[in-house]
């Protein structure tokens, strides 16, 4: 089931569109504000993002390019073109200006959702010198193949999808108990220094750090 982030402060549109993606089928989560969507975001990652402008602290413009990997439609009064331009531009999926048609709205996160699945995840993840074939699940490090078990293998991937994010321990657990449900929260700091220490023994380098009392995250030079 696809999960809608509805980032409004508005309690009477963020009800309805609550209840109506409900009917439709879609999980729904909450935030009211622009730091609350961020929160949200560090430890759930949802399929598709509505995102209105005029938000209490942090503005929609403000949250907008701290989202990568997401479809994300705007909800807004502002109707004016250049305020359109800047914000697809700005890396907006599309932009809905209020008020707003619900059939269309609906076919406009049909067709974002429907987007993202034709272009999802590449067979192919490199940084730096790793590279993953998700295709046949394969490693390798400089060139030498990296022997990893499924759990390495799985916190190595996930990771590497969100290279320039720290991923939290809960969403950390939570994905790979899709893949691998032996990894409990009291392990997975052994399977992580285990990762660490194979690549590390190939390379001669840290490609993944600890940020503190949050999660891990790939290590930048």
């Amino acid at each position: 089931m696809k999960n809608i982030l509805i980032v409004d402060d508005d309690i009477n549109i963020g009800n309805m569109l609550e209840e109506l993606l409900t009917k439709e089928g879609y999980q729904t989560t909450r935030a009211y504000s622009g730091t609350e969507a961020l929160f949200v975001l560090s430890s759930k990652r949802p399929d598709l993002i509505l995102l209105d402008l005029m938000l209490p602290g942090l503005d929609g413009k403000e949250v907008l390019p701290k989202i990568t990997g997401i479809p994300v439609i705007i909800l807004s009064a502002k109707s004016s073109v250049e305020d359109k331009v800047e914000l697809l531009l700005g890396g907006a999926a599309d932009y809905v200006t209020k008020p707003f048609d619900i059939k269309e709205l609906l076919a406009r996160i049909t067709v974002q959702l429907r987007n993202a699945s034709a272009t999802a995840s590449p067979s192919i993840l490199k940084y730096e010198d790793l590279l993953i074939d998700i295709s046949s699940h394969q490693v390798s490090v400089c060139g030498e193949a990296a022997r990893l078990t499924r759990t390495e293998y799985a916190i190595l991937k996930l990771l590497m999808q969100n290279p320039s994010q720290v991923v939290t321990k809960t969403l950390l657990l939570e994905r790979l108990s899709e893949d691998t449900p032996d990894c409990m929260e009291s392990s997975l700091r052994v399977h992580i220094s285990n990762l660490r220490k194979k690549l590390r023994d190939l390379s001669g380098k840290d490609y993944i750090e600890a940020v503190w009392g949050i999660g891990f995250k790939m290590k930048e030079e």
